[in-house]
């Protein structure tokens, strides 16, 4: 049971029992991610059977979620060279050959994305217990930037469909804790496994909810998640990264009376635990439904910009 007063130690109390730190040396920069090997990889690769694929990312667009909150806004996007350009012929270019370029601004965490592990610290530690003020400063992340990611995060996925399990109508209530039964019981109902390399997908049914009545507070607000509890979990069954459809990937509110994203402080920083939001896992849960099948080969390499502590990522499952 979880002292609702006390945030602090049960933070310190997780993150030492679940720490990583040292585990694959002082100069790792990929935590939890290491989990995935060559033969993890071909074990991936020989999941794919019909050749069906399924991108599990939301649409970068200005009519996206973001609020503004800590900056963080929908991307704005803006055409440099149009059609009308070129049918006018101002590019100056011969021969009648025109073309159109655009730029995009917007914060790497504002639409589906990988937490990189110097997003999150712990008393003013990042990962492996590097001092957070060497690791990330004015100039990005120097030590475990998102660009280290864009190669090796590919595997075995499987998706965990909470929300049709455990919830009504493939939904689960804002606020609902997703504890390591709820988990167990999405493996035992789907007939997988979960373990050391793989990447889980977590389906809540916010997302859904969010489509059909409209983004509300989803940036931000109350959401179902992983419960605190569910550290233990994390860290005992090895897996390399996890991902959710929600905005925060922990349950929100947060399970202590005063208290912001208490789980994050110890998966990140502490276990080396690769976190993805925001992911849209409507379509492939439906396909996973109806052949019954909940395993596949995944990419899900994020776009790596340098020194970033997050990245977009368009993760491809092929079943």
């Amino acid at each position: 049971m979880l002292d609702r007063t006390d945030p602090e130690g049960a933070i310190a109390e997780a993150a030492a029992k679940y720490s990583n730190w040292g585990r694959w040396g002082d100069d790792d920069v990929l935590g939890t991610v290491n989990f995935i090997d060559e033969a993890k990889r071909r074990e991936g690769a020989a999941l794919v059977r019909r050749g069906a694929s399924f991108s599990l990312s939301q649409r970068f667009d200005m009519n996206g979620p973001q609020k503004g909150w800590r900056r963080r806004t929908n991307p704005v996007h803006t055409m440099l060279d149009t059609g009308t350009d070129a049918a006018l012929g101002n590019q100056g270019f011969p021969h009648g050959i025109g073309g159109a370029d655009d730029v995009v601004a917007m914060p790497l965490q504002c639409s589906t994305q990988w937490d990189g592990l110097g997003h999150i610290f712990d008393h003013g530690k990042a990962w492996n217990g590097r001092p957070a003020e060497k690791v990330v400063t004015s100039d990005g992340d120097l030590v475990t930037g998102i660009e280290h990611m864009a190669a090796p995060v590919a595997g075995r996925g499987v998706l965990l469909d909470v929300g049709r399990v455990a919830g009504e109508d493939g939904e689960l209530p804002d606020g609902f804790a997703i504890t390591e039964e709820h988990l167990q019981a999405a493996i035992d109902a789907h007939g997988v496994t979960v373990g050391r390399g793989d990447i889980v997908c977590v389906r809540t049914g916010q997302l859904t909810r969010a489509r059909r009545d409209g983004w509300g507070d989803y940036a931000g607000g109350p959401a179902p998640g992983l419960s605190f509890t569910t550290a233990g979990w994390l860290h005992r069954t090895e897996i390399a990264a996890i991902a959710t459809d929600t905005w925060g990937f922990e349950v929100r509110p947060n399970e202590f009376d005063d208290a912001f994203q208490p789980l994050h402080q110890v998966a990140i920083p502490n276990m080396g635990l690769l976190i993805g939001e925001l992911w849209d896992l409507d379509a492939l849960a439906a396909d996973c439904a109806a052949d019954g099948v909940h395993e596949f080969w995944l990419a899900a390499g994020p776009i790596p910009v340098t020194g970033a502590v997050g990245a977009p990522v368009n993760p491809i499952a092929v079943k």
